[in-house]
């Protein structure tokens, strides 16, 4: 297999090596793991007051290097696979991986290195806080590692099983969100284990719209994601249900009475959320002509988060 980390195609010359690692991070997917600790920490404040800074910190670069280290694992199996090539129509800069093993900027070993590290650091933060805080911080900070780990790494590589879209709502939801709410708490609850799933159903979204313009390189390298067992077009029906999850939940944790109504204030992403459909529906088979919606959602994802911290926030001055 070692025949596989061969990088292929032209080097770029047009950026320096910082920019190359940069690129290989793909930092403007990472917030996806932050807001839902955030979220988690902020709901801790609210509604329980509690926060300590310190361990707040320790989650965030904890859940931030953890992405980091999946973005690159993720890149180097997909290559080694054949899933990640480069196209001569143009790149989708939401698919189809960083394109630094691609276009043979870096070597793979050198990225599953850079990758192995931020596992390293993020195991370290994992050991300090399960001393600090108790033994469940462990559960999941090693739910979100292994996850992580075996999204793309053989022999488990459950993201060409049709179940990475799943591990990414419970991870990117729950996992996170009510991991960061145990650090500062010591304790579970209802409340942030509900509303966590506004973000992980939106992160499903995200990564089924990322899984359509790759719809023939994943079928070709195996990787039968949800997307490409069941075609691009059930694939807009998966994105479309993932956002009525998203905001279904908040209006049910409200109707409920688990989450505070001014979280409702989130509902001000629904028009981006809904020209993201128009969008896909028309451009579903063009790889270039769906970056418009590709970058939407991920607007609509961080723009969610932040109202709903904003929500907790002012539920627990005022309120």
């Amino acid at each position: 297999m070692a025949h596989n980390f061969r990088p292929t195609g032209s080097r770029r010359t047009d950026e320096t090596f910082c920019t190359t690692w940069l690129r290989a991070c793909r930092f403007h997917f990472v917030p996806t793991s932050v807001l839902p600790a955030v979220l988690g920490s902020i709901i801790a404040w609210s509604r329980f007051g509690e926060f300590h800074f310190c361990n707040f910190f320790l989650v965030i670069a904890g859940v931030a290097i953890n992405h980091v280290g999946l973005n690159m694992i993720d890149d180097v199996f997909d290559y080694s696979h054949a899933v990640d090539t480069t196209h001569v129509n143009g790149k989708n800069p939401y698919t189809g991986g960083s394109g630094v093993l691609t276009e043979g900027s870096l070597p793979a070993g050198h990225v599953l290195a850079a990758s192995a590290f931020c596992f390293l650091v993020t195991i370290i933060i994992t050991i300090y806080l399960t001393i600090a805080v108790g033994w469940l911080v462990l559960i999941f900070s090693m739910i979100g590692i292994l996850s992580s780990v075996f999204y793309t790494m053989p022999p488990v590589r459950y993201g060409y099983r049709g179940f990475g879209e799943l591990g990414l709502l419970i991870n990117f939801g729950p996992v996170i969100c009510l991991g960061a709410f145990y650090v500062q708490t010591k304790s579970l609850a209802m409340e942030p284990f509900v509303i966590s799933f506004t973000l992980g159903f939106m992160m499903w979204s995200m990564i089924i719209i990322n899984e359509i313009p790759d719809y023939e390189e994943d079928r070709r390298g195996g990787k039968l994601n949800l997307v490409a067992r069941f075609g691009k077009k059930t694939g807009i029906i998966l994105y479309v249900a993932g956002l009525i999850g998203a905001y279904g939940t908040i209006l049910v944790s409200v109707l409920l009475g688990v989450a505070p109504f001014l979280v409702l204030i989130a509902f001000l992403t629904v028009p981006i959320a809904y020209s993201t459909c128009i969008v896909l529906k028309e451009q579903y088979s063009d790889r270039i002509g769906i970056i418009p919606a590709n970058q939407a959602m991920i607007k609509v994802h961080a723009m969610t988060g932040m109202l709903l911290i904003i929500a907790y926030l002012i539920a627990g001055a005022f309120l």
